[in-house]
């Protein structure tokens, strides 16, 4: 990735968006600017996130998943209804909001970009020209929190989807000609938090969900169940490779699993994973790789076998946390530490897919004692790592700037990083 001195400027935070199904269906990637007194270069900031979110994608974007039913055709803006951008701006302040419209409107279209706005930012009549340029060019928009004042049908027509937080559902019920008007607009919920919250969002009518559906109380140790076949598996498969066994004999653990070697082959010829040759077999994978190389995509795999309604924002979130915990490591350019810090983002909601405490889990997943530290909270060289990426996702600008000042860690290196992680997750996901 490029160099981009905007990315000193700024810090990053990610969560997903949820539809009913489950399926992530798009990033939010919030962007707060380092000082709140000025705003970046809004066309530097949009350059360095086309590095992982092209404009050519735009295109070609894979079918909305929002809503089991067509929007009014009054709401849809310029954009086909079976489009999606796949992601969506978060730009904390007034002036960064401003400054990185002004770029899309003055450049060309980033309709591979939805934008959130601020409601009382909507009736300001310069911003609604704004918001028109936009909504012709082809970018979805949607509006967030209350207005001063009301919103005339012209510019609510603007907007797909209205963004509504955590407690904000019993004052939006309210009988004012603002709240009928806003009810209109297809619901996204924010804030939630645990798999009830996530639920009650969609019963209620919401249409998305965006953020992490990971603070259920933890799992405990009478609530292990069966482990399925394919889990146990892939702790073979670390097992084996862990103590070097022969390739005979590993192959043979993956041959009693064909749909599990299949996903094992598709990660390793994804382009996040850079290889010159396509692998065809996992004594190719081996020859290649070497063990410990190997191990991390054994990983990578074990999160992935999880089941479960939730399961597949917490597996998104998992592949994010290893692919970003790696990037923070390059600093240290020990190999050795990046591959063991890349198992522990992994790692770390293994608890939550597979429904076991780490008590139980660690004993039967070998992984080096630095790791095993950090995933029982026990601190080590990984948890303030861990940390850091736990701030990110909760889009905490306090915590992500104190976490990464206690790691000697400068913005520019950890928005980079985020960048670097979320594009090649993106490329594993395809």
């Amino acid at each position: 990735m490029q160099e981009h001195t905007v990315l000193g400027k700024v810090a990053l935070g990610y969560a997903p968006m949820i539809n009913r199904q489950r399926e992530v269906v798009a990033t939010r990637l919030t962007v707060f600017p380092e000082r709140p007194d000025t705003a970046p270069d809004g066309t530097a900031l949009l350059a360095a996130l086309q590095e992982v979110w092209p404009t050519a994608e735009a295109a070609a974007n894979e079918p909305l998943k929002l809503s089991p039913r067509p929007l009014d055709p009054a709401l849809r803006g310029a954009r086909a209804p079976t489009a999606r951008p796949p992601v969506t701006l978060n730009l904390a302040g007034e002036g960064l909001l401003r400054a990185v419209m002004t770029a899309m409107t003055a450049g060309s279209p980033a309709t591979q970009f939805m934008i959130e706005v601020p409601a009382f930012m909507a009736g300001d009549a310069a911003i609604a020209a704004q918001l028109r340029q936009l909504h012709e060019a082809g970018n979805l928009l949607m509006v967030k929190g209350r207005p001063l004042q009301p919103l005339t049908a012209e510019v609510l027509s603007l907007f797909s989807h209205s963004i509504v937080e955590m407690g904000e559902e019993r004052r939006n019920g309210e009988a004012t000609p603002e709240a009928a008007a806003m009810r209109k607009i297809t619901t996204v919920q924010a804030g939630a938090r645990t798999s009830e919250e996530v639920e009650a969002a969609f019963l209620r009518g919401a249409v998305a969900v965006l953020g992490w559906p990971m603070d259920d109380a933890p799992p405990k140790p009478s609530s292990r169940g069966s482990v399925p076949s394919d889990v146990n598996t892939v702790m073979t498969l670390i097992s084996g490779v862990e103590r070097e066994r022969p390739v005979a004999e590993l192959e043979a653990v993956l041959k009693r699993d064909p749909a599990l070697a299949f996903r094992l082959m598709r990660y390793l010829n994804s382009p996040a994973f850079g290889l010159s040759v396509e692998i065809n077999s996992f004594g190719h994978a081996l020859m290649m790789l070497g063990y410990q190389r190997l191990k991390r995509w054994l990983a990578l795999l074990l999160a992935s076998s999880a089941k479960g309604v939730n399961a597949t924002p917490v597996m998104y979130a998992a592949v994010r946390r290893g692919l970003l915990m790696e990037e923070l490591g390059r600093e240290q350019g020990d190999a050795e530490m990046r591959g063991e810090m890349f198992i522990c983002g992994v790692f770390s909601l293994l608890d939550r897919l597979l429904q076991q405490p780490f008590s139980e889990l660690l004993p039967n997943v070998p992984v080096p004692e630095r790791v095993a530290q950090a995933l029982r909270g026990d601190g080590g060289p990984y948890q303030p790592y861990l940390e850091l990426v736990r701030a990110m996702e909760q889009e905490s600008m306090y915590d992500m700037r104190e976490r990464a000042e206690a790691l000697m860690l400068g913005p520019a290196t950890v928005n980079r990083a985020v960048l670097v992680a979320l594009r090649a997750a993106r490329q594993l996901d395809g």
